[in-house]
């Protein structure tokens, strides 16, 4: 299978190159990026044939089979719909789209072609978060509440590897993202109520730099968000699984029970990186021809609660 990554030398780009060269049977054939001298620097270190500008000139190869973007998030809907319209399978780092309305034209895209179109909802992939779902599964454990604090010290335009970056990233639509679609998908159902309260806007961002989230689930579990562009300390998502069996920490890929005693996550997945569990799942799909865990057309749930909540804010 042969693979382009869009926006390669990103923070997250250069995570799915990462993990794409611990997947067999996957060649990274063409990497993409704005900036000519950075994009051929890339490709050469890392041994790779072609190097583009622009999206299009990538997707129009024939040594490119699928697509993983790792783009700008203003970008993601055009750009999944002309992947799809080239007839490559592609991958969305979250989120898929900022709004309700082109998630669901880039949904439209995939029921018209029937290509993979995978959404990278990497919470559905951490060991932690898989430990707790396969104990739902089996019946062992049902959520409570989950209390979820996402956390950042982002009071400038930069990327997570602190670089100045040209588009505004947003609590609502990309980190409340990641809990609003594990909640859902932990608690195997629609969001039933969903209401959001948010802070002053920032004067040159024009964002809101503070949110506070509330979900209920069709069983009754509740969830409490937070989330945070002016946090001073410890930066990242930490969620508190709150059962009627045991209290649970998910910090990323690790998980302690609710008195901080790490709970061991081997044999949960054969890597203990979501990034590469997520495209394992990608490439899997592709390869058997099936919808895979996070396709648009069961994420698109989770950006009809983020619509919910928007218009809650007034």
């Amino acid at each position: 299978m042969r693979v382009c990554v869009a926006g390669a030398y990103g923070a997250f780009g250069l995570k799915h190159l990462d993990a794409l060269a611990n997947i067999g049977d996957v060649q990274v054939t063409s990497v993409m990026g704005p900036t000519r001298d950075k994009i051929e620097a890339l490709a050469a270190e890392r041994g790779i044939g072609h190097a583009g500008t622009s999206l299009e000139e990538c997707i129009s190869r024939d040594d490119v089979d699928a697509v993983i973007l790792s783009t700008p998030t203003q970008m993601h809907a055009d750009q999944a719909i002309a992947c799809m319209d080239a007839g490559k399978n592609v991958l969305i780092e979250i989120p898929m789209a900022d709004s309700l309305q082109d998630s669901q034209r880039v949904v439209d895209k995939q029921k018209e072609t029937g290509l993979t179109c995978m959404a990278g909802q990497v919470r559905r992939f951490n060991p932690s978060h898989q430990w707790i779902k396969n104990r739902i599964d089996a019946g062992e454990l049902k959520i409570q509440q989950m209390d979820v604090q996402t956390y950042f010290f982002r009071r400038t335009n930069t990327n997570a590897k602190g670089e100045a970056r040209t588009w505004t990233d947003h609590l609502l639509w990309h980190h409340a993202c990641h809990t609003v679609d594990l909640f859902q998908y932990q608690t195997g159902g629609k969001v039933v109520e969903a209401f959001g309260l948010q802070g002053p806007h920032h004067p040159d961002l024009g964002i809101a730099m503070d949110m506070a989230i509330g979900l209920k689930a069709e069983d009754g579990a509740i969830c409490t968000l937070s989330l945070s562009f002016n946090n001073d300390g410890p930066l990242g998502t930490f969620f508190r699984y709150i059962c009627d069996n045991g209290t649970y920490i998910a910090r990323y890929d690790d998980l302690y029970d609710g008195n901080e005693n790490p709970i061991d996550l081997s044999g949960v997945a054969m890597s203990n990186n979501g990034i590469e569990l997520i495209d394992r799942e990608f490439v899997s799909a592709v390869k058997e021809g099936r919808s895979p865990n996070g396709c648009v057309t069961n994420v698109i749930q989770a950006m009809e609660t983020l619509d919910r909540i928007e218009k809650s804010f007034g």
